[in-house]
């Protein structure tokens, strides 16, 4: 009796170290998914960079944009091209997995053209900037929330402005996959593995126990 006991409880140690073992592995791929994402996602935004660079964006000299029709664009070159792309198809009857999106797309033409494109010195410099955050804080996983929270505005003004277009052929499901990518690494927080948040949150943990509004906001932010 005493034996068959043993043999019954080393099988139920060997069950929980089994069960244990499994845990931490799933625990470790599910962290490392998470890491994959947001450095993935900040890559993307950082190879983006090259064809936009200060101070001219890849403009040309007199800064003129892509103009035309949806079927027969005349094109310039960096930034001044895909916004000018952006802004003839926002007169284009657009649909995004069969949801009528063109009410979006004029009111993101009618900015365009009125906002951005005069004012195209500044606002070349916030689009650079504002993937330059993204890219830097996804990839190094410093307060990962906030490059998340940019990395999704980004994402779906560029989901309104060129999903789905046919000339250039952009793939829908390319933006689409940018906005949920994003919204992981908002609900998730990825930079708490293999980021520098997890050494931030130490610092910030402290001060928002002591009620700092700054504490606070700098650790929902990581």
């Amino acid at each position: 009796m005493e034996a068959g006991a043993v043999r019954a409880h080393e099988g139920e140690w060997a069950a929980g170290d089994s069960l244990a073992s499994r845990a931490r592995w799933e625990t470790l791929a599910r962290k490392a998914a998470l890491v994959l994402a947001r450095i993935a996602l900040g890559y993307l935004f950082f190879t983006n960079l090259s064809w936009k660079l200060p101070p001219d964006f890849g403009c040309p000299p007199d800064y003129a944009f892509t103009t035309g029709t949806p079927q027969a664009l005349q094109r310039t070159s960096g930034l001044c091209d895909w916004i000018g792309v952006e802004q003839v198809w926002s007169t284009a009857p657009r649909e995004l997995l069969g949801v009528p999106i063109g009410w979006a797309a004029r009111l993101n033409g009618i900015f365009l053209e009125n906002v951005v494109m005069p004012g195209i010195r500044i606002f070349g410099w916030l689009i650079f900037l504002g993937e330059a955050l993204a890219a830097a804080s996804l990839i190094l996983g410093l307060l990962t929330r906030l490059g998340g929270l940019v990395a999704l505005g980004l994402a779906l003004q560029l989901t309104v402005g060129l999903a789905g277009i046919r000339n250039p052929v952009e793939w829908e499901w390319s933006y689409l996959q940018m906005i949920l990518l994003s919204i992981v690494v908002l609900a998730f927080a990825p930079g708490r593995v293999l980021g520098l948040d997890a050494l931030l949150r130490t610092r910030f943990r402290p001060m928002a126990e002591r009620g700092s509004r700054l504490g606070r906001a700098l650790l929902t932010l990581t």
